[in-house]
């Protein structure tokens, strides 16, 4: 097991070229998003206003902060609160990715093949998913059911069950298209009844691609989104434009594996790495592998308020969840079958094991299994697996440090950030938009300071 060695330094939003962006440029791009961006994007969104200050503030130690300090040798640091924003902040992505990859592998899937699954579907619909954000949830529902018909079909099991965990994303390898398409981890067979597993046998995709579609037009059509005549429209053309992928293939004992294909499918919609910001000129490139447009580049070239609109559009609506848990994996059976543990327990430690070496070879017993049920990782193991660093280890004498206090006042925080010498004021930049009563708190606490 790797033992993190280096020191851990708090990291300094300020100096990332995202954090100089949004805090340049943010308040010219709402001035001027209803002329420019509206028609490419749609309105504009409420919570792209209220994840982007959360994300101006993250890590400032001016919102809040813990003390920690060795109880040897009283070295100590402030830890600035994260914003905790949703498929926007690097940091704070970053963090979930961890703590999402090792939930799935620890509490949630189980010993058996699994395989990632894409969905996706043709330019001509993703216009209607972008302008009504609640067709997601159908787009799920439809990519779910299209792949348990298929499944059933294809082994002969009419009341197996599947385990599907769906993630929704809404960009692809460049951040101003949306494309909305799902990335599911699904079991590659299905649970029975009896507590064993149907391992699936590899065979066309094309029947299950058709089934996606056809589930999609008749939700659309039910939606009165689309009508027949575009329906007949597409299904004469030769490329649907619908796709179903599943070439990613986990085996049973691969917990790795598991853990990594689900950090994969959990990342944010851009990768901090491939912007280049020139402050100067105002540009910002951004590389990515894929190769884009007529010409074949793999860069794109955007104004600061060009890239905020195509990044934030990205953004999900408050509440509203873009991780899916379905079938087998889905909360009530989940549920349903920590009680049926917790009261059988006594009989499943006096029961002897099933030996499977005699069941045949595409069918896997997992009655004696049981998900270990671990918490999800705390912010020094996140550290840990993100940096490879201990935060909580002493860099002068090595000792564990502890997290002595939680700074939340405004005049306290003053005072010491003031003491330290690390207070800052404000400099001209403007801040992000606030709404009258926030205007109103935030002219009193600094009247009071």
């Amino acid at each position: 097991m790797f033992v993190p060695s280096g020191v851990y330094h708090p990291r300094n939003p300020e100096s990332s070229p995202l954090w100089k962006l949004f805090s340049e440029h943010f308040r010219a791009f709402v001035n001027n998003y209803k002329e420019k961006f509206e028609k490419k994007y749609g309105y504009f969104r409420e919570v792209v206003n209220h994840v982007v200050e959360e994300y101006i503030s993250c890590g400032d130690l001016k919102q809040g902060f813990a003390r920690i300090k060795c109880p040897d040798c009283k070295h100590e640091y402030l830890l600035a609160y994260s914003c905790k924003g949703r498929w926007l902040c690097p940091s704070c992505q970053a963090k979930k990715v961890i703590q999402f990859g090792d939930h799935l592998k620890n509490n949630v899937l189980f010993p058996v093949p699994h395989r990632q699954y894409v969905f996706s579907i043709p330019i001509m619909l993703r216009i209607y998913f972008r302008n009504d954000r609640k067709l997601l949830s159908k787009l799920c529902h439809c990519a779910y059911k299209s792949l348990v018909i298929f499944l059933r079909k294809t082994i002969g099991l009419e009341d197996g069950v599947v385990g599907a965990i769906t993630v929704i994303h809404t960009f692809g390898d460049f951040p101003d298209k949306f494309h909305p398409h799902l990335h599911i981890i699904a079991t590659d067979g299905l649970f029975s009844k009896t507590k064993t597993f149907y391992v699936m046998r590899k065979v066309d995709l094309k029947p299950l691609e058709e089934l996606f579609r056809a589930l999609i037009f008749k939700m659309l059509k039910k939606q009165g989104k689309i009508n027949q005549d575009l329906i007949n429209k597409l299904l004469n053309w030769k490329n649907s434009g619908f796709n179903v992928h599943n070439g990613v293939r986990i085996e049973k004992d691969d917990e790795k594996g598991r853990e990594s294909i689900a950090q994969y499918i959990m990342r944010n919609a851009f990768s901090i790495d491939k912007i280049r910001y020139n402050e100067k000129n105002g540009s910002i490139i951004y590389h990515s592998k894929m190769k884009k447009g007529k010409n074949k580049k793999n860069f794109e070239i955007y104004t600061p308020e060009e890239f905020i609109a195509a990044i934030t559009q990205h953004i999900p609506e408050r509440s509203f969840h873009m991780v899916r848990y379905y079938g087998y994996y889905s909360n009530k059976l989940r549920g349903l079958r920590a009680k049926e543990e917790k009261l059988n327990e006594e009989i499943e430690k006096s029961s002897d094991n099933i030996d499977s070496q005699n069941n045949v070879i595409k069918v896997l017993d997992i009655s004696d299994y049981k998900p270990k049920k671990e918490p999800s990782l705390e912010w020094r193991e996140c550290i840990k697996k993100i940096y490879e660093v201990d935060p909580l280890k002493c860099p002068d004498c090595h000792s564990e440090m502890k997290i002595i206090g939680f700074i939340n006042e405004f005049k306290i925080i003053y005072k010491i950030l003031e003491y330290l010498g690390i207070y800052e004021e404000e400099n001209s930049r403007d801040p992000p938009i606030k709404s009258s009563a926030e205007e109103l708190v935030y002219e009193l606490v600094y009247d009071d300071w």
